[in-house]
């Protein structure tokens, strides 16, 4: 059963987000806790949204995401933070009707993107193309964070946005 998170979900959500972390061999560079997800996905006016893949009446995966906005299609679309499905519920489909629940909701609202990033070396990349996705090879992330991202902050002169 995939099902919107609700706050009760918030802990199985924060300890999947850490497993991730440590599939992802970044287990030192995740912080989140229980009261910052509860924030994001519950507070007055929540910018993060969750689904969750329930079997038996325990979370087993969620889709952790948020809204983007493409200015050449003028709609938004989802972009796809964190897909995890628990070790024990792999090859089950939970993590495909977890991708599905999302492509619904963009058919539904008319978003035109549903867009994630993966590791290179990630085996859930077979996964992504068997349900239709491609890469975007064209197109290389950039991040800004830490003292790099203070430091330009910092040279605008200016307080405030």
């Amino acid at each position: 059963m995939i099902r919107p998170a609700g706050p009760d979900d918030a802990p199985a959500i924060v300890e999947m987000v850490y497993e991730l972390a440590e599939f992802e061999r970044a287990r030192d560079e995740c912080h989140l806790t229980e009261e910052q997800l509860r924030a994001a996905l519950f507070g007055p006016s929540p910018a993060v949204f969750c689904h969750v893949a329930e079997q038996a009446g325990a979370p087993v995966g969620m889709a952790l995401w948020f809204l983007t906005y493409s200015t050449w299609e003028g709609v938004h679309g989802i972009y796809l933070e964190d897909l995890y499905v628990r070790p024990a519920a792999r090859g089950t489909g939970a993590g495909k009707a977890l991708v599905a629940a999302l492509a619904a909701v963009c058919v539904q609202r008319g978003y035109r993107r549903l867009e994630w990033g993966v590791l290179d070396w990630n085996p859930a990349r077979g996964f992504y193309e068997a349900l239709g996705a491609g890469p975007k090879s064209e197109w290389v992330p950039y991040r800004l964070c830490g003292a790099p991202l203070a430091a330009l902050a910092a040279s605008r002169g200016v307080q405030g946005s």
